[in-house]
């Protein structure tokens, strides 16, 4: 079988290298040269360290290759009545009989034990300097374009074929099957197609895609991105700043900062974003893009003999990183499908598409029901109605902790569970802290001795660690090695 991706932005790239790393056929990818980047910087989720490991790429060459920086998690600045980070340490969040009793503690204590100061204040233990292999957390920002030219290179070096060439059109058959490919410079004739196109979506729509926007709960809708400059320490978290008609994104690279501020159009123009902006940072600024979304998904990923990715499939907006990791999901979920397929293969992938946006849908509205009310549209976003989907598992939740048997209608592959949905929903108030606190009381005493250890132990390393700040580390890396 022979696949070809069209697009060479990061959702394009990531899915030709899985497809060609796991399966011994052809797998190409054409890309136009003229189309530009979207993005000033990215940040992950997890799910970019696995596709790292699974791909056999080093933390090393991410961090030198594509001007990345750690990420522990992102911070949330002025959401509601306290600053929370959203950030997950494997060890607490362990699990008894799906019951995560750390989280529980913390919440009914009302303390941030997950969280040590170190993480605040951006400062990385040397002792992970004597094992360069060893990658200080599982997530990164990255320099979007560097990171574009080193997924080329890793693609290339795999056996993928890589074609510059502008699309002209797009051949199908009497079946609804794409035939062709018809460039600027040639014809690119294969078996099985990517749509990796972005916002155009040029592929999935020519079969009969169609967009599901998810406007009615998700209510922001456009953008401005910029780059600011360099500064003394990096953060070791995305900020996640509200702002009058939305929020602001805020993550470092090396050598500068992507920031971009998504907003609701109804609320503020594109010029009043900036002066907002401007007002924050108290210069001026330089607006990269503007753009308009339409928050929401293709109704069906995979249409015969081809698949959507990235944009091209799905887009809520930036909040939490979602993009990447949803491609590296239907990346591996193609993987394991695509020899041999048939009408209930498609059918099956479709369902676990359904899963991954619903998901992403839910978690980012979440992070929206907040009491802050000082501006039209926060006032606004108390009115937006709960996703049905999401409010069911709230009223449950307000009592009860999230555990995995409350994500059991869903495939694994979804990016969000029952820990993502913990810390945010304690950073934002939403649990009953007295009925949290019944519960964790309840528990066996060794299993709140087991808490009492950990914190402990935590706190203890927290304070006696010798650090350096993130930027001093990554100096340290850099030079090093």
């Amino acid at each position: 079988m022979k696949t070809l991706v069209v697009g060479g932005g990061t959702a394009g790239l990531v899915t030709a290298i899985i497809l060609k790393k796991h399966l011994s056929l052809t797998v190409d990818l054409v890309h136009s040269p003229t189309i530009g980047i979207i993005g000033v910087g990215e940040g992950s989720t997890e799910h970019f360290k696995e596709f790292m490991e699974f791909a056999g790429i080093s933390h090393l060459d991410i961090i030198k290759e594509c001007g990345a920086t750690y990420k522990s998690g992102i911070m949330f600045k002025d959401w509601g009545s306290k600053d929370y980070l959203h950030s997950v340490d494997s060890t607490f969040a362990q699990q008894y009989a799906q019951y995560r009793p750390v989280y529980a503690k913390q919440i009914s204590e009302g303390e941030d034990y997950l969280n040590p100061r170190r993480l605040w204040n951006s400062k990385i233990s040397t002792g992970f300097i004597g094992n360069h292999e060893q990658a200080v957390f599982n997530q990164y920002h990255f320099n979007t374009n560097l990171l574009n030219e080193y997924l080329l290179k890793v693609a290339a070096n795999l056996g993928v074929n890589i074609y510059e060439d502008d699309i002209t059109d797009i051949k199908i058959d009497e079946s609804n099957n794409i035939t062709s490919i018809i460039g600027a410079k040639k014809e690119y004739t294969y078996d099985f197609y990517i749509d990796s196109t972005g916002f155009k979506r040029l592929l999935i729509k020519k079969l009969g895609g169609t967009w599901e926007s998810f406007g009615e709960h998700l209510t922001m809708d456009s953008a401005i991105t910029f780059r600011t400059g360099d500064t003394d320490n990096y953060n070791l978290w995305t900020l996640a700043q509200a702002m009058n008609s939305g929020w602001m994104f805020r993550l470092p690279v090396w050598g500068s900062h992507g920031n971009g501020y998504i907003y609701n159009s109804k609320f503020i123009t594109a010029e009043e974003a900036k002066q907002e902006v401007e007002e924050y940072f108290g210069h001026e600024i330089n607006i990269g893009k503007t753009f308009s979304f339409d928050p929401g998904k293709i109704d069906r990923a995979w249409i015969n003999n081809c698949v959507a990715t990235g944009l091209s499939s799905i887009f809520v907006e930036p909040m939490e990183a979602s993009s990447i990791g949803a491609t590296i999901q239907q990346a591996f979920l193609l993987m394991h499908r695509l020899i041999g397929y048939n009408e209930n293969t498609i059918k099956i992938y479709n369902e676990s598409f359904n899963d991954i946006s619903e998901n992403i849908r839910d978690f980012v509205f979440l992070h929206y029901i907040t009491d802050r009310e000082d501006t039209p549209f926060w006032r606004s976003m108390q009115s937006i109605e709960v996703p049905e989907s999401l409010n069911v598992k709230l009223e449950h939740w307000k009592t009860n902790l999230p555990i995995k048997e409350d994500f059991k209608n869903y495939s694994d592959y979804i990016l969000f569970n029952d820990h993502n949905f913990i810390v945010v929903m304690d950073g934002l108030n939403l649990f009953d802290r007295d009925a949290i606190s019944r519960q964790y009381q309840s528990l066996d005493p060794a299993i709140k001795l087991f808490c009492d250890q950990r914190i402990n132990e935590k706190l203890y390393e927290d304070a006696n660690l010798k650090t350096v700040t993130h930027k001093e580390y990554l100096k340290l890396i850099r030079d090093i090695f």
